[in-house]
Formats: C-alpha cells, sequence, structure tokens
C-alpha cells in the first residue's frame, strides 16, 4: 500500500486512517438513538457514512495520490468552474433539496451531495494555481488582489443566498491564509478582511436565527429552553465527560436531548464519552495532521504544491477549530462540521479528495 510514498506520504495516510476509525466509532454511538426514532435503523448513520463517505473517500484518496499533482494546476480553473456551477445548480427547481429552510443540496434520489463542500476544495487549488503564477506581481493589486476578490465576492454572494454562513467564513479565512502565504500585501490583506466582516455582521443583523445565536454565546444562562438550549446541551454533555468519559456508547445527551447528535454537536457527544482525554486527543490528531501538511509544504518542489497544502491545512484545522470553539462555549455555533468526525459524506470526500493530492505533492518532493 505505501510503495512508493515518502515517510510524510506514510504519515499522512496513518493520520487519515486513524481518524476515519474515530469518526466511525463516533458516528456508530452518537447516531444510534437518532437513527432508531427517524429511520427504524440504529446504525442508519454509520452505514451511510461508510457506504457514501468513507469507500469512496479512500478510492478518491487513493487514485489522487497516483496522479500528479502538477495537473491539479493546468485544471484549476475549469475545477473551480464546475465547483460552482454545481454550487449554483442548488437553486434550480427539481434539482436542489431545501432542508431547514437551507438551500445546500442537490437531490440525487438515494443521496444527496453538498457542493460546497467540493467548492471548497476547488477554491484551494484556484488560488493555489493563482498565486503561484502571480507571485511577481504579487503587490500588484490587479494582479493578485483583483482577481482574488472577485472570485471570492462571487462565492460568498452564493453561500449567502443558500444561506451557508458557517461555510462563507471559513473560505474567507482559507482564502485570506492563503493570500497571506502568498505574500500579499498587509494592507490588501486587512482591507478584505474589513469588508467581509462588515458582510457577515450584517448577515447575522438581518437574520434573527443568527442572531440568537450570537445572543446565546454572549449569554448562555438566558433561555435555556429557547435560544440557549442548543449551547447548553452541549455544555452539559461536555461537563458529564469529566476526565476520562462516562465510557463509549453511555452518552444520555444523545438521546433526544442534543440537536444532531452524530452531525455538527458529535464532539460535544465525543467529550461525554471519552472525556476530557479524548477531547485532547482529537485536537492532538487534529494538529499532527496540519504540522504533517506544513511539513509537506516546506518540501513542496515548487509555490504551487506549497500553497495547496497550506490551504488544506488551513481548511481543515480553521474549520475543526470552528465546531469544537462552538461546542465548548468559545464561539457561537455556526453549523459547521468536525472534519472526519461528523456525519456528512460530502464533506468526508472533499477532504479525502483534497489530501490525497497533498501526499502526492509529499511522494514528488
Amino acid at each position: 500500500m505505501f510503495k512508493g510514498f515518502s515517510q510524510s506520504g506514510k504519515t499522512l495516510v496513518v493520520l487519515v486512517l486513524v481518524l476515519l476509525a474515530l469518526g466511525l466509532m463516533m458516528i456508530s454511538s452518537a447516531g444510534i438513538i437518532e437513527g432508531q426514532n427517524k429511520f427504524n435503523d440504529s446504525y442508519y448513520y454509520f452505514k451511510r457514512q461508510i457506504l457514501f463517505g468513507v469507500l469512496p473517500g479512500l478510492a478518491i484518496f487513493f487514485i489522487l495520490s497516483r496522479i500528479k499533482y502538477e495537473f491539479w494546476r493546468k485544471a484549476a480553473l475549469p475545477i473551480l468552474l464546475g465547483a460552482v456551477g454545481l454550487t449554483v445548480a442548488v437553486f434550480i427547481p427539481g434539482v436542489g433539496q431545501a432542508i431547514r429552510g437551507a438551500q445546500r443540496w442537490i437531490d440525487l434520489g438515494f443521496f444527496s451531495i453538498q457542493p460546497s463542500e467540493f467548492l471548497k476544495l476547488g477554491l484551494i487549488i484556484y488560488l493555489a494555481a493563482l498565486f503561484s503564477r502571480r507571485e511577481a506581481h504579487s503587490k500588484d493589486w490587479s494582479y493578485s488582489l483583483a482577481p482574488f476578490a472577485f472570485v471570492l465576492a462571487f462565492i460568498l454572494f452564493l453561500l449567502a443566498k443558500q444561506p451557508d454562513v458557517g461555510t462563507l467564513i471559513v473560505i474567507v479565512a482559507v482564502g485570506i491564509i492563503m493570500y497571506f502565504f502568498a505574500d500579499g500585501k498587509l494592507l490588501h490583506i486587512f482591507s478584505v478582511f474589513a469588508v467581509i466582516s462588515l458582510i457577515i455582521g450584517i448577515l447575522v443583523w438581518i437574520a434573527p436565527y443568527r442572531l440568537n445565536r450570537v445572543l446565546a454565546f454572549i449569554n448562555p444562562s438566558e433561555d435555556v429552553r429557547g435560544i440557549s438550549y442548543h449551547i447548553n446541551q452541549a455544555l452539559i454533555g461536555v461537563g458529564t465527560g469529566g476526565i476520562w468519559g462516562l465510557g463509549l456508547g453511555q452518552s444520555q445527551q444523545k438521546l433526544n436531548y442534543l440537536p444532531e447528535p452524530a452531525g455538527d454537536s458529535i464532539f460535544a457527544v465525543l467529550m461525554e464519552e471519552l472525556g476530557f482525554v479524548g477531547g485532547v486527543s482529537v485536537v492532538g490528531l487534529f494538529v499532527a495532521l496540519g504540522i504533517v501538511l506544513t511539513k509537506i509544504a516546506k518540501k513542496s518542489r515548487d509555490s504551487f504544491g506549497k500553497l495547496f497544502c497550506l490551504g488544506l491545512a488551513s481548511w481543515i484545522l480553521f474549520q475543526a477549530f470552528m465546531n469544537i470553539a462552538a461546542l465548548t462555549g468559545l464561539m457561537p455555533l455556526t453549523g459547521i462540521p468536525l472534519p472526519f468526525i461528523s456525519y456528512g459524506s460530502s464533506a468526508l470526500v472533499a477532504v479525502m479528495a483534497g489530501l490525497g493530492i497533498a501526499v502526492n505533492i509529499a511522494n514528488k518532493s
């Protein structure tokens, strides 16, 4: 399996397999009650995560690890346009699927895909290609900031329409981080950050449910049966686990108390069952993944490989931080899944595809 793999490539594969196994273990536990209540199948989420997430994700991971990564630089624009096209398709009647008022999915009959997850990967590939070609002009806004800002603005418009502010924040963060590593001008970075922050502030202000999340973060003890219900149930789970946890499968919060226990809230279940030790171990795995990707970036033989790996690390780590911080009361809830751990096939396949490309970069360095 590791024939032709570098040491960094092998380490990356091992970390991916460990995170996949941990994710399946937690989904099998966290989703058991909700699966039984909604689908009359205790292992509904577990089986679908394997069938539509893990198996295709592993296949894509190993296939892309064998494809020369230079191909993605040449195909960056078509890939981004394809991802944008899929994201636009969610608004087409009969194609897009709305769930709880959010228009984020494409209904394929027996399963759905969430194009915004692949949009993250497409944007990272495109920005890595764009900034690696424009290095000599990185201080000139017409060569670096203008195309970057235009692409980002259009993507943010699509995400705001869905609406998906959590993904919007992740994409903005990844884009700004990649622009910084591409030696972008600090004035440009601060300008983009200021404008996007204002837009996000307006989006939060005009949507009562988003504003309620901020209010619940500021004062979680107020309206514990209403706007603060979710965060309070998450904190109960996190606190109940103590140092060692109640034991795998022993969570009480997943018994119809905690919303989306197998999805965005799964880290609270993990902390309840595996305790502080389990939570720190998960954080450690993500940190290790980020360190390996950073090492691959440093050893990359060209700027595209470097920027891609740094963008990929930023995506995974920032999204993991947002999820964990929200469920431990360090920031407002955003509805962002925890990479590898939360239920969701599109998110898993997209991350696995990106990591497959990173393995090839490691092997060619």
